[in-house]
């Protein structure tokens, strides 16, 4: 592969995986375009060279074929904002003839936005001909797309073998993506603190698992903390649990024991009587939760506790929320653990925050611009954590 930086781009048309996948309000008009955002500085250094560009992408889940909703033409005028008003052309459809000729037809510094791959089912069959047909497009292919890095569609995993080694590479949101990642999984500077938030445990067993191998500390928080007090004996009222996981999270604690890992569990909830901002509020102790009430957010004592363990390390992987911070009640603690980790960072740690609530809370609470790095891409990161092989990584590399 070459490296994308090194590159020149003159007289080049470069066909780029980007991840619009955004979303859409019911006027079509797009209601957080960070993904966007992240490929611009791709499409700039391209298009300074001298080359062209053909950006491709999905956009939602259609299941019947082309349907005007998940249409990213609602994306052409915004994209060329981005670009500093670089007008965008638009093919209606990604492998036609007339998409082939506009590619054809590019002048450097113009730029052509196919329409939604997953128009077309041999996208995420992972078709051979439909990623060949796609490979016409372009001289050089690049992918940008960490967000679908871990699946194998046609145009992450399978159109890299039409271009030969030199013509293909990552773009810069994804070099910088896969060096976040590694420097965390793999050159991690100790203490090396986890925050596991969420739901589920279910969701986060292989995460945790991986990182017992890696991670000094490990504080899990979020709704799958319940499941774990579940399993030490505590009273969690009506708390969520997973029923069915209750000996997982006992054998997790036992393994993290045995590798002196040490697991931080939140001493303290806030809970509620029903899942509602107007519920009526108060706090107990984690392990002693009255019945007919809900824990929904982490403690004050919890808080307090888990800022020292952060301000204590020196990287940082956090994925998941504290607790329900949608709901204006329960979002103290998702946000005192975004402060302590802006402040961590200021005193030098390196953090990665990835999963879509996180990103969501770091952005919500202005944070995003205080840690090292934010991750766009919310189920690749956590295969990429779990220590699986990325099919856009590896078809790249």
């Amino acid at each position: 592969m070459s490296k994308f930086s090194d590159f020149n781009f003159q007289g080049k048309t470069a066909l780029i995986r980007v991840d619009f996948n955004v979303p859409l309000n019911d006027k079509f008009e797009i209601t957080d375009d960070t993904r966007m955002r992240a490929a611009v500085p791709t499409i700039k250094k391209i298009l300074s060279d001298g080359g062209s560009v053909v950006l491709m992408s999905h956009l939602g889940r259609p299941k019947e074929g082309p349907a005007n909703k998940y249409s990213l033409k609602h994306l052409v005028n915004h994209l060329s904002e981005l670009l500093g008003n670089v007008p965008v052309k638009f093919a209606e459809d990604c492998i036609s003839e007339q998409a082939v000729q506009m590619a054809k037809s590019l002048q450097p510094g113009e730029v052509l936005l196919l329409e939604n791959l997953r128009f077309y089912k041999e996208e995420e069959k992972g078709d051979k001909t439909f990623a060949e047909k796609l490979a016409r497009l372009g001289d050089v292919y690049i992918n940008d797309a960490f967000g679908t890095a871990h699946r194998a569609h046609a145009s992450t995993a399978v159109i890299a073998q039409f271009f030969p080694p030199e013509r293909r590479m990552f773009g810069l949101l994804m070099e910088s993506e896969v060096a976040s990642a590694e420097k965390v999984l793999h050159k991690a500077e100790k203490p090396f603190l986890a925050i596991i938030g969420g739901a589920k445990v279910s969701d986060k067993i292989l995460i945790i698992e991986n990182l017992l191998e890696r991670a000094t500390d490990i504080i899990i928080g979020g709704g799958m903390a319940y499941t774990f007090f579940k399993a030490e004996g505590g009273h969690i009222g009506n708390s969520l649990c997973e029923e069915d996981r209750v000996q997982t999270a006992l054998d997790l604690m036992k393994k993290a024991e045995e590798k002196g890992v040490n697991i931080h569990l939140p001493a303290d909830s806030v809970i509620a009587d029903k899942f509602a901002n107007d519920a009526n509020i108060s706090s107990s102790l984690s392990t002693n939760i009255p019945d007919g009430w809900m824990g929904l957010d982490i403690g004050t004592m919890a808080c307090d506790t888990f800022t020292k363990v952060i301000h204590n390390a020196k990287t940082i992987l956090w994925n998941g929320p504290m607790g329900v911070f949608e709901m204006e009640c329960f979002q103290h603690g998702t946000k005192a653990i975004a402060t302590a980790v802006a402040e961590a960072t200021q005193n030098g740690a390196f953090s990665l925050v990835g999963g879509g609530d996180s990103v969501a809370a770091v952005n919500q609470f202005g944070y995003a611009d205080k840690v090292s790095y934010v991750s766009t891409g919310g189920g690749a990161m956590l295969e990429y954590f779990e220590g699986k092989e990325l099919p856009g990584i590896a078809a790249i590399k």
